[in-house]
C-alpha cells in the first residue's frame, strides 16, 4: 500500500482509505471483520461523518475498534461535520440534509458527539461537510482553535469547496487545511474534462468547479475522492454494470494485466492523476476491500489511463 502527503505536511497515511458510511447496516462483530479487513490490506486512513446512519455508523465502529483488537494510534479516524440531519427524508445509508451549519457551537458539539459515539479522545481530522452560505468565518475559526487547544482535533480541512471557498476559509482560519474531499472517479470527470475542452463550446467545456485540480496542486492540498465507483449521485455502481459494456471490457482486460480486480483498476486510474489523492472505499465486504486496496500498488501507464478515460465515454478535444 502506497502512501500519500497530507497537504504541505510531513502527515502521511495510505492513499486508499476506508469509508464507515455504511457500516450502521454491521453488527459490531461484522464491522471488526471489515476494519481488520483494511488493516490487513494496509489501509491505516478512516472516514467518517456525524451524519452517517444518522449517528449509528460511528457508535458501531466504536465497539468494532473495542473487538478489533487494533490499537487507536494504528489508525488515522477522520471525520466531518456541519450538516443538520432531515430524519423525514433519510433512510438506510442515505442521509439528508435540512439545512447546514457552521456555527462555532453547531461545530464544537459535532466533534463532541463523534468523539463519544465513536469512543476515541480525539480526531486527526475534521472536515466541515458542505459549504454552509451562511458561514460566518470567525465562528469556524473560533471553532477550530477551540478544538485544536482543547487536543479534540488535530488537523482540518472541507468536503465539497470550490477553490474561492476553500481559499475564503484559509484566509480567516489559522490552522492549514489540509484536505478536500470531493467526488471523482472515471465516470465523473468534470474536473478533467474542463481542463482539456479549454474556450470550447461542447459540455464538457463547462466549469463546474472552479478550476479545483490546478487550484489543489498548486495550494498542496491533498483531495479524497468519495464514490470512486459509483455513477451518478447514488445512482448505481459502474463495475459489471451492463450499461457500460466498454469500460468494463477495458477494466477487466487491465486487471487481467495488473492481477488485480476491476475495482483495483478504477483505484489505480484515480491515484494515477498528479494531484495528491486518497480514495474512499464504501464497501463492507472484506474481500471487496482487499481486491480494491490492491489498485494501490498499480501505476497505471499515460495510455492506459487515457484509454480509461475514453472508454467511460469521453474524448480529446
Amino acid at each position: 500500500m502506497k502512501t500519500v502527503k497530507l497537504g504541505n505536511t510531513n502527515w502521511t497515511a495510505s492513499n486508499v482509505a476506508l469509508g464507515i458510511m455504511r457500516m450502521d447496516a454491521l453488527s459490531p462483530a461484522e464491522a471488526a471483520t471489515s476494519l481488520n479487513a483494511a488493516v490487513d490490506a494496509g489501509i491505516n486512513f478512516i472516514d467518517s461523518a456525524d451524519i452517517y446512519g444518522q449517528g449509528a455508523s460511528e457508535k458501531v465502529f466504536g465497539e468494532a475498534l473495542k473487538q478489533s483488537g487494533l490499537r487507536r494510534d494504528q489508525l488515522f479516524i477522520q471525520s466531518k461535520g456541519g450538516i443538520i440531519v432531515d430524519p423525514a427524508r433519510s433512510h438506510g445509508s442515505l442521509v439528508f440534509g435540512k439545512r447546514y451549519d457552521f456555527s462555532k457551537q453547531h461545530l464544537i458539539d459535532a466533534v463532541d458527539g463523534e468523539l463519544s459515539r465513536m469512543g476515541i479522545d480525539y480526531l486527526d481530522a475534521f472536515l466541515l461537510h458542505r459549504p454552509d452560505p451562511l458561514m460566518e468565518p470567525d465562528e469556524v475559526a473560533a471553532a477550530f482553535d477551540e478544538l485544536q487547544q482543547a487536543g479534540k482535533v488535530r488537523h482540518f480541512g472541507v468536503s465539497n469547496f470550490d477553490p474561492q471557498q476553500f481559499a475564503f476559509l484559509q484566509e480567516n482560519v489559522s490552522q492549514p487545511l489540509l484536505i478536500n474531499q470531493v467526488q471523482f472517479s472515471v465516470m465523473h470527470t468534470g474536473m478533467v474534462n474542463a481542463g482539456m475542452h479549454v474556450n470550447m463550446e461542447d459540455p464538457r467545456s463547462v466549469n463546474r468547479d472552479g478550476g479545483l485540480l490546478a487550484f489543489s496542486r498548486r495550494k498542496h492540498v491533498t483531495l479524497q475522492a468519495w464514490s470512486p465507483f459509483q455513477y451518478g449521485m447514488f445512482a448505481g455502481v459502474y463495475i459489471d454494470n451492463a450499461k457500460f459494456p466498454e469500460l468494463n471490457a477495458k477494466l477487466a482486460e487491465l486487471a487481467a494485466k495488473y492481477h488485480v480486480s476491476k475495482n483495483g483498476i478504477a483505484v489505480a486510474w484515480i491515484l494515477r492523476m498528479p494531484v495528491p489523492f486518497q480514495v474512499i472505499l464504501g464497501t463492507m465486504n472484506p474481500v471487496h476491500i482487499k481486491d480494491s486496496a490492491a489498485g494501490s500498488d498499480v501505476t497505471l501507464t499515460r495510455q492506459e489511463w487515457y484509454d480509461v478515460y475514453f472508454a467511460a465515454g469521453n474524448d480529446l478535444p
